[in-house]
């Protein structure tokens, strides 16, 4: 299938995905392993190819955060997918504890397909830039690295949201080259 720009996922949809991201980190704690999901077996919407992160969260600090920012698989395999590896695999973390399951907030961002940004300078970006919408990655040679559209909530200026992104692609935050290239997505996000 081809990644397009997807409609919303209906309420139905997003339960199904909830719970398929609990059942994998469940089989995880158990077995190890992600949740074997088949995409076939699952409605149209959940079977199309969409990119996605899985965020999880313990009383509202961080527990792990692990995505794709391409789409690879069906959506209800990504999901299943990530949230197995937000749980074990996050290298900022331990692996998750079967004590920690309980107190879990799951949350799902599913990615529109990036599109890339044209701009002649940093003032030309940010002013491009769309504060509390987009998503963004940035790339200059092997420096890589993405916001999704919730670190706006901690980062709500434009200019501080571009510096740390800088530095989380491992560059000065007062970087600055014509080499660098911007691509901004959107999150349909729930939890």
């Amino acid at each position: 299938m081809d990644q397009q720009t997807p409609s919303q996922l209906s309420q139905t949809d997003r339960e199904t995905l909830l719970e398929i991201a609990a059942n994998s980190i469940r089989h995880g704690l158990k077995h190890g392993t992600p949740l074997a999901v088949a995409g076939s077996h699952y409605p149209t919407e959940l079977q199309a190819v969409r990119a996605c992160f899985v965020t999880l969260q313990i009383r509202g600090d961080l527990r792990g955060c692990i995505g794709h920012l391409e789409a690879q698989m069906p959506i209800v395999e990504d999901v299943a997918e990530n949230a197995f590896s937000a749980a074990f695999r996050d290298p900022r973390f331990p692996p998750l504890s079967t004590s920690e399951f309980n107190d879990l907030e799951i949350h799902i961002s599913v990615l529109t397909p990036a599109e890339p940004l044209q701009f002649d300078s940093e003032e030309d970006l940010i002013g491009k830039i769309r504060p509390a919408i987009d998503g963004l990655i940035l790339v200059d040679g092997q420096h890589r690295g993405t916001f999704l559209p919730s670190v706006w909530e901690s980062l709500p200026d434009t200019r501080s949201f571009l510096y740390h992104l800088k530095q989380k692609a491992g560059l000065p935050g007062e970087y600055w080259s014509d080499s660098l290239e911007i691509y901004r997505y959107e999150t349909e996000s729930f939890s």
